[in-house]
């Protein structure tokens, strides 16, 4: 009896360690697919509306250009009001990446302890600005399987700030529909809706509405006359022409 006993414990947990591992697999395989559709062009090229709104209501607009090349090159300069004209980021391969404000007339590195200070006073932190496959940041588990959306958590492989990520991914198409953001106290700071449209055979997205629960305050980043596969080269993305 003991023996027969002892087998049936082994094969209960032989089977629980198998579905655990199968469910893993689920979570990173559906993650990839979500890195597949944002990070699927060559490269891109769009325009930006930044709208930065207040707990009040007031609306602060801000216009921008964006270029992406791959996972890991990512450009983003401000290009109106004058007073915002010419700030920039360039988020490069091995954690790099650089601030460039006109007004100093030079770039600054920014240490990855600072990556969750906010962005040119935007609801998004330097991380969120990162060009970085969620795959190569995170780790995937998945809570639950809705109608519509998968729901994982993701947990940061390396230093964040965020304890933890619940998206939810669109079953259909693998975009993501939202995120919230979770600090090291398992506080919900932040959650970011997405808004998604096909552009020619790339899924894009043509709006991010990120709101902040600490200030009330929310930016909706728009894009707009999005181009993709334009023939981008490393030497777009290098410090000497982010102070071009």
């Amino acid at each position: 009896m003991r023996t027969i006993i002892h087998k049936t414990s082994l094969t209960v947990t032989a089977l629980a360690v198998s579905m655990l591992s199968v469910y893993s697999q689920d979570a990173n395989t559906i993650l990839k697919k979500m890195d597949d559709i944002m990070f699927s062009p060559k490269d891109m090229t769009g325009k930006m509306r930044v709208v930065m709104i207040d707990k009040n209501g007031k609306q602060d607009i801000r216009e921008a250009v964006i270029q992406q090349k791959g996972t890991d090159k990512r450009m983003f300069r401000f290009t109106s009001p004058a007073s915002q004209a010419g700030i920039a980021i360039l988020s490069l391969p091995d954690d790099i990446m650089y601030l460039y404000l006109p007004a100093y007339g030079k770039e600054r590195r920014i240490a990855s302890s600072a990556k969750n200070q906010n962005f040119a006073g935007t609801d998004f932190s330097y991380d969120d600005m990162e060009s970085k496959s969620f795959s190569e940041k995170y780790t995937p588990k998945l809570l639950k399987t809705e109608p519509d959306v998968y729901i994982l958590e993701l947990t940061p492989k390396g230093q964040s700030d965020y304890s933890r990520i619940i998206v939810g991914i669109n079953k259909t198409n693998y975009y993501p529909e939202s995120m919230e953001f979770y600090d090291r106290g398992n506080n919900k700071i932040k959650t970011a809706k997405y808004t998604f449209k096909k552009v020619g055979n790339y899924w894009n997205s043509s709006e991010i509405e990120m709101t902040n629960h600490k200030t009330n305050r929310k930016t909706r980043m728009q894009t707009s006359d999005v181009k993709y596969d334009m023939g981008l080269t490393d030497d777009d993305f290098t410090v000497r022409r982010l102070k071009q």
